[in-house]
This record gives C-alpha cells, sequence and structure tokens, in this order.
C-alpha cells in the first residue's frame, strides 16, 4: 500500500466557473465537517493512481477538499496479478456480465483475503480512531473490517452496478457482501445500481473538474495543434507543445499517441466521430466501429483508450485493445482510411489530460456506447464541451443525459442500427447538434461539477461520523 500525494490548488480559478455563492457554501460546509472530525483525517482507498474514473475523481476532489481546510489523503492497494485478475472478474461481475468467466470460489477468496492482509497492516500503521475512510468499489473492500476494527467510520463507495440483476451480479454481490457489511454506510452513483444487501445506501453522482487540464477551455486552433503535434491529426505542428492551464504550471505535450490507421492522419476540417475510454469490454469500442461503419457518414472515428502499460489494474486492456485492432483490420480498404486507435501515454496525467480535452473539443460528435456504467466521466466531459452526445441508456448515463434536451440515449446499447442512425443524424442536424451541445454545458454546471459533489459527501460524513460516535 502506497500513499498518492495530492498537489496544492487554490480556489480562485474555481470560483471565477462557480461564482461566489457557490464557493462560498463550499467553503462553509467544509468548515463545518472540519470542525465534527476535530482534526481527524479523511482517507480515500482505491486500487490504482492513473486509469480509469475512480483516479480521475480522487485526483480532482482531493486537492479540492484540501484547499477547503479538510485533510484529505489517499491510498493505492497493492496486489499481485491474480489479485487483479479476481478483482477484475468481481467487476465484471458487478457490472452484470462474466468477465473472464473464472470461478470466484474459495480458493480466490483466500487469495483475495491475502492481498487484503498484506494491505491491512499499512493500513493500521496510517488510521486511527475518528478518521473517516472512504473505500472505492470492490479491490479494497476487504479492508473495510480492518478499518473499523481501528476505530474509523468506514464507508463503501461503488461507483459500478448494473441495472438488471442476474446470475453474475448475484455471484459478485455474494463474494464481495460479506466485506461490505461491515460499513458504516455505502454510497452509489445512480439508484438502479443499489443492491438489497448494501447497508444504509445513499446516492451521490460524480462530477468533473471546470479547472484542470481534461475540462478548462482550449480553443478550436489550440486543440487541433495538440492533435497535430500528437500524430492524431494532419498538420506541421510538432512536438512539444506547452500549454498554460489555470492550475498549477504549464503543461508540456512531450509524447506522441501510439495511432494504428491506414493511410495518413485526417484533415482538420474532417467531421470527427470519437469516443474515449479504458479498453474494456464494458465499453464496447468494436461496436462503435462497427456503428460508425454502418452509419456511412463523410467523416473520421478516432477511438481513443489509456497506453496499455499505463493502468495497472486492468489485465484485461490488453486483450481487448488486439480485439478492435483485429475488428478494425478485418474491415474493407475505404472504411480502415476513415479510421484509428489511439493509445494516449499515461506517463503525465495532466499530458494525457490536455490531449483527451483537445480530442473531445474537436470532436463533431461524442459517443459513451457503452454496454454497462456507473456513471461517465468522458460523457459529462463532452457535455461539458457542448458536443453533441449519444450515449447508452444505462447506469448513469440515463441520469447525465436527458434524451432529447441534453444528448440521445441509445435505448438498447446493442442496437447497431440506430447507433448508426443517431449518429448520422447528429452529423447531418447540425441544428439539432448545436441545441443539445449548449443545454449539455448548462446541464453539467448545474449538477455535476465538483463543489455540489463535495457538498453531497459533507452530508454522508456528518450523518456517519455523528452516528458512530452516538
Amino acid at each position: 500500500m502506497r500513499e498518492v500525494p495530492f498537489r496544492q490548488i487554490s480556489l480562485a480559478p474555481y470560483r471565477q466557473v462557480l461564482g461566489d455563492e457557490r464557493v462560498a457554501r463550499l467553503r462553509d460546509d467544509a468548515g463545518r465537517v472540519g470542525r465534527l472530525l476535530d482534526g481527524r483525517t479523511i482517507w480515500n482507498i482505491n486500487s490504482t493512481a492513473a486509469g480509469g474514473g475512480v483516479a480521475e475523481l480522487l485526483h480532482v476532489l482531493g486537492p479540492l477538499a484540501r484547499a477547503t481546510g479538510l485533510d484529505v489523503r489517499w491510498l493505492v492497494v497493492d496486489g499481485d496479478p491474480e489479485f487483479y485478475a479476481i478483482a477484475k472478474r468481481l467487476v465484471s461481475r458487478l457490472y452484470g456480465i462474466a468477465g473472464d468467466g473464472g470461478p470466484l470460489g474459495p480458493a480466490e477468496l483466500r487469495h483475495y483475503q491475502r492481498a487484503t492482509d498484506a494491505n491491512a497492516a499499512r493500513l493500521a500503521e496510517l488510521i486511527g480512531p475518528g478518521d473517516v475512510v472512504i473505500v472505492h468499489d470492490a479491490q479494497p473492500a476487504g479492508l473495510i473490517e480492518q478499518a473499523r476494527e481501528r476505530g474509523a467510520t468506514v464507508v463503501w463507495r461503488c461507483h459500478i452496478g448494473s441495472d438488471q440483476q442476474n446470475e453474475h451480479t448475484r455471484d459478485g454481490g455474494a463474494f464481495v457482501s460479506r466485506f461490505v457489511q461491515a460499513a458504516d454506510a455505502t454510497v452509489f452513483s445512480t439508484p438502479g445500481h443499489v443492491p438489497e444487501w448494501a447497508p444504509r445506501p445513499q446516492i451521490i453522482a460524480p462530477s468533473i473538474d471546470p479547472c484542470g487540464p481534461k475540462n478548462m477551455a482550449i480553443s478550436a486552433e489550440d486543440a487541433v495543434s495538440i492533435l497535430s503535434a500528437v500524430g492524431i491529426l494532419d498538420g506541421d505542428r510538432e512536438l512539444p507543445v506547452t500549454v498554460p492551464v489555470p492550475i498549477g504550471p504549464d503543461v508540456e505535450v512531450r509524447r506522441p499517441a501510439l495511432v494504428l490507421r491506414d493511410g495518413p492522419p485526417p484533415p482538420p476540417d474532417l467531421p470527427m466521430v470519437v469516443q474515449v475510454s479504458r479498453w474494456d469490454r464494458l465499453k464496447d469500442m468494436g461496436g462503435v466501429l462497427d456503428a460508425f461503419v454502418a452509419s456511412g457518414v463523410d467523416g473520421y472515428l478516432s477511438l481513443a483508450g489509456a497506453d496499455l502499460g499505463g493502468v495497472v489494474d486492468d489485465p484485461e486492456a490488453k486483450e481487448l485493445y488486439e480485439e478492435c485492432v483485429r475488428a478494425w483490420k478485418a474491415l474493407p480498404p475505404e472504411h480502415r482510411r476513415r479510421s484509428q486507435l489511439l493509445c494516449l501515454p499515461m506517463d503525465d496525467l495532466r499530458e494525457n489530460a490536455v490531449v483527451v480535452n483537445a480530442l473531445q473539443q474537436h470532436a463533431t460528435v461524442v459517443v459513451q456506447k457503452s454496454l454497462a456504467e456507473g456513471f461517465g466521466l468522458t460523457a459529462t466531459e463532452a457535455m461539458w464541451k457542448s458536443r453533441p452526445l449519444l450515449a447508452s441508456a444505462v447506469g448513469g448515463l440515463r441520469d447525465q443525459v436527458v434524451h432529447g434536451e441534453t444528448g440521445l440515449l441509445l435505448a438498447d446499447p446493442w442496437d447497431i442500427g440506430t447507433a448508426a442512425s443517431d449518429i448520422r443524424r447528429l452529423f447531418t442536424d447540425r441544428a439539432l447538434a448545436r441545441r443539445l451541445g449548449d443545454r449539455a454545458r448548462a446541464w453539467v454546471h448545474e449538477r455535476y461539477l465538483p463543489d455540489r459533489q463535495l457538498l453531497d459527501w459533507a452530508q454522508v460524513i456528518e450523518n456517519v461520523a455523528t452516528a458512530r460516535a452516538a
């Protein structure tokens, strides 16, 4: 187990986006929580410091909470390849799919508990009575009881789930619920993901950082320069590219993207469909490729995921990327020339974020065709940039997107024909695309910025800490 340090930030850039009233309320609520905790620490525990939505959220919320005066810290568990394989299998089951099809029986439980015990020794050295411990998702759930034995108040934060219970969700639930039952409370992203075994469930929707490198304002010209320099678009801009940001030092974009395509990079004026996600079966990158081909639009497709060495807790990423490569290679030449697979370097997370920002900003249409989803951060990021969005009507995406108002929802995520038709509609009806994009940004400003999420967390922490003290 290791600690991930948070950077120091100022609240001033957030004041420009949120306004004085929202920042003042954030300070007031943080002050009330600080007085309640009386100097104790709020710990977050998850499985990786890079890649995926949980790490992104913590990189945003931790510094912001600390800027309000709270002592918030972040721990990442260690594990061997077998532990990560079991954890990935468990996550897949909670999403309602078989994953690698392997068992979650007594042998897997013993291995999981051995890894948990190895991390628990370090945890016991760090936390103490009165601390609040937030355990994120299934990977570190085995630490809940040990944290409570140290006198901490423990909340299990589940970012994943399925709208429909089946044999797989029951299998995953049976494995993880034995640990979660010890928690003082549980938190989910959407009501449809709350299982019957979750103790004292609460709902908190995640958020995005409007002042970070992934969601700050970037001009169309700067977006093209960045994408040209890293090899995603045609152009003569070369690396490195220096990009100023509202918080922290300038970002140096120094590394090219790893690009698979047939022919030269697409020109900047060619309309582009974009999906950004992990190389994960549930993100259905192959389905996006099929839908784009079926749409027949005169444009280009970019499927972007993390560099395969950048996400340590996802052993299936390489396999899923290779599946996409095989699907792309099987396309006729005319379709291969209009699509590219992108692996974006993860060595510098701020650099990665700037490239993702530029790619989303440049997109004509953004797609998030997930088969299951906890909360689609990349969808909210696109909405904040006023991009027209097509997303699957699953999980938290159903809460994020109001169909026909802030984007389009695909009722059946397996329906390639309808997905193709919706892509074509967003390409050809520019008035609709602009209207959806404008309303999407206003919707995100109201509901999905980080002050709102921190206010929700303040309420949960107040409730559970008060109950534990009583």
